[in-house]
């Protein structure tokens, strides 16, 4: 409960997030702030070609999704606890995609600001 009520307010604070809870959305090139309690020591992305995330300051962690899919982002502090350990989700802003469709084929671009293709099918 704590975890998914987190993700809503885009924030992360309060204690260590268990690696079960809810996933953690971020759209495809779009930027996301996590706010932490206490210092961050290290920052560790699953996949850094799903996601990015920069250390803006001691407290403030930056995550960027770079493409389409799932992996997880663990946050350390200086005692190598964890402070985060979650699950992200990088999926297209739906408000922004074009799909098109010839006879069987289909691709998808995401456009934000211009188009790019990222699925075909």
């Amino acid at each position: 409960m704590l975890a998914a009520a987190l993700c809503l307010a885009g924030t992360i604070a309060g204690p260590a997030i268990a690696q079960d809870a809810a996933l953690m959305n971020v759209y495809l090139n779009h930027a996301r702030v996590l706010k932490l309690d206490r210092s961050v020591s290290r920052v560790i992305i699953g996949s850094a070609e799903i996601a990015d995330a920069t250390v803006a300051d001691e407290r403030t962690i930056v995550l960027t999704g770079k493409s389409v899919g799932t992996t997880n982002i663990v946050i350390l502090d200086a005692n190598d606890n964890p402070i985060v350990d979650q699950r992200i989700l990088v999926s297209t802003d739906e408000g922004n995609t074009l799909r098109v469709y010839r006879s069987t084929a289909r691709a998808i671009l995401t456009c934000t600001p211009s188009c790019e293709e990222h699925s075909r099918k």
